[in-house]
């Protein structure tokens, strides 16, 4: 097959990327599943191919990174660039030995565990950043193999650039991270090989395109469709055609968090990176910053990173979240090494359940068996909002945000009146946003609290989401997600799957949202698509997001 690299009338240039074995799991109990690969070498002697990562996803000045790897190829090429609008390549090394080490059964769980075939020390007054990591083999037909991994280098008290701390959610990335066999959605766990799995290591490669996409690449979202037309899931189409991970879409570094820091360099914001792994093992690496951000795909976290975020803003600290998902609680283990999450099987099969103890049990902060709804921390709930304007969701609605309080300081200078819609034309609502349980009181939303919200919470604008995709009964067209989700909101909440109460679950919406709490404050753009509005200029998208920088940053520019 073409995709695979195969095809002999394909250009080597054009193959270059191409090259990673797909293995089908054995079919799941649920339609969406059944075609879904993962990624692993392909292991073939003829077939030239690299596959690499570091041990740890992030380093401080000075320390050394070891890059772990299998090749078959006897060289391979390796180059570490600073990523940004103008990129600095730190180092890169040519005709490094090669060794090839298969890929173990169950390496997603377990880790890849290849030797250490290059490695070097990184300058002691290195800039905080997000890190490219390249590395290619040649093949015989003038291409190359080409792999992409990353880490990040925080931010030192020497190395420290301003006051503003970019929070990169990488556990979502790992969530959605399907090298060797498995991850949080689907995979060849279990004893028929057909389940998600619920220990993922960091010690294995990135699947393809969470790294590095080209400009272009489709997005979740999609455009509204004529009257009856069967939708299409374009991101999916594009995946398999050019050999993309199945998920590349929905996380990652560069489907949304690069599109905010290029923005923020731009636009002269000085700000240092850390991964959710540092937030988690040294929390105190917030000291002496005045604001943290984070955008896009915010699904997963740790009850410790939580803790962490709530005594931050306590002290006088601001968060700024653009960015939407917070559903699922996870563990790291085997200091940050591995992420652990059982998801809505949490209650049965989680080992936790067995000491009593369910602070930690690796299931949704609205489950009934943990009653910590993340409405607490960053304003809204994961599962009060969920999906919209792609496939069956919403598929006409809204792609902006409706107003309701334009008085509010986060408006200021963008001429915003009450019932306005803005960030339409640039698509900022979806692919999943957040909101809370509402209700309306002489034309102004409020939270009802019945799901844990804060009562002081103040809704600022929001659009309709839903939780199940629309039927839509036609000939040969079966829905991606379908009531899957829908249904597993309900029993995760009420214990209940129920008419009344799916009913009383199928709806939600996603929202902005601001509140404080202690001496700082909180504002949530609750969509992973709010960096589109930054990425597209949209105005009314920009001019808010310098509003909460600056406000929550003590800039006055």
């Amino acid at each position: 097959m073409a995709l695979y690299g195969d095809d002999p009338t394909v250009t080597p240039q054009s193959r270059m990327n191409v090259g990673a074995k797909t293995i089908y799991p054995t079919p799941g109990d649920h339609s969406w599943q059944e075609l879904r690969p993962y990624e692993a070498p392909r292991e073939d002697p003829a077939w030239p191919e690299i596959h690499l990562y570091s041990d740890a996803i992030s380093y401080a000045p000075g320390e050394t990174v070891r890059f772990h790897a299998s090749t078959n190829a006897p060289h391979f090429t390796l180059t570490v660039t600073r990523e940004g609008v103008k990129p600095e390549t730190i180092h890169s090394a040519d005709a490094i030995p090669g060794r090839f080490t298969p890929m173990p059964k169950g390496a997603y769980q377990t880790g890849c565990n290849w030797p250490a075939l290059h490695s070097f020390t990184l300058p002691t007054d290195l800039r905080s950043g997000y890190y490219l990591v390249e590395s290619s083999v040649a093949r015989a037909d003038g291409g190359r193999f080409v792999q992409h991994h990353f880490f990040v280098v925080r931010p030192t008290a020497a190395t420290k650039r301003g006051r503003i701390l970019h929070l990169l959610p990488t556990c979502t990335w790992t969530a959605y991270n399907d090298f060797g066999g498995a991850n949080s959605y689907f995979g060849t766990h279990g004893p028929n090989s057909n389940e998600m799995g619920p220990v993922l290591s960091l010690q294995r490669p990135w699947t393809r395109g969470l790294v590095k996409l080209p400009e272009g690449a489709p997005r979740i979202t999609a455009p509204i469709r004529e009257p009856m037309a069967a939708p299409r899931y374009e991101f999916k189409e594009w995946a398999v055609a050019n050999g993309y991970s199945f998920f590349y879409a929905a996380a990652g570094w560069a489907q949304y968090d690069r599109h905010f820091a290029h923005w923020a360099e731009r636009e002269g914001y000085a700000f240092d990176t850390i991964t959710q792994h540092d937030l988690h093992l040294r929390p105190e690496i917030l000291d002496g910053y005045a604001c943290v951000v984070v955008v896009g795909h915010d699904e997963y976290w740790t009850r410790e990173m939580r803790l962490a975020i709530e005594a931050f803003v306590q002290r006088g600290g601001n968060l700024a979240r653009f960015g939407a998902n917070y559903t699922w609680q996870v563990r790291l283990e085997q200091e940050g090494q591995v992420q652990v999450c059982y998801k809505s099987n949490a209650p049965d099969r989680d080992p936790v359940r067995e000491d009593g103890d369910l602070r930690t049990l690796t299931t949704a902060w609205e489950d009934r068996h943990v009653r910590w709804p993340g409405a607490t921390t960053v304003g809204v709930n994961g599962l009060q909002g969920v999906y919209a304007n792609w496939g069956r969701f919403t598929p006409r609605g809204s792609r902006g945000f409706t107003v309701y309080r334009p008085d509010h300081w986060a408006f200021a200078n963008t001429d915003l009146t009450y019932g306005d819609i803005f960030g339409a034309e640039a698509g900022i609502f979806g692919y999943e946003v957040d909101g809370v349980d509402y209700t309306f009181r002489h034309g102004l939303p409020y939270p009802t609290g019945a799901d844990g919200t804060p009562e002081d919470i103040e809704i600022l604008a929001m659009t309709p989401a839903v939780m199940t995709e629309t039927a839509f009964d036609t000939y040969g067209y079966r829905t991606y997600v379908g009531a899957h989700d829908w249904i597993e909101k309900a029993r995760m909440i009420h214990g209940a799957t129920d008419p009344e109460t799916l009913e009383k679950t199928r709806l939600g919406s996603g929202m902005i949202v601001s509140f404080r709490r202690g001496a700082g404050e909180v504002l949530t753009a609750a969509s992973c698509e709010w960096v589109m509005g930054l990425k597209r200029g949209c105005f009314h998208t920009q001019e808010i997001t310098r509003t909460v920088l600056n406000r929550f940053s003590g800039d006055t520019k």
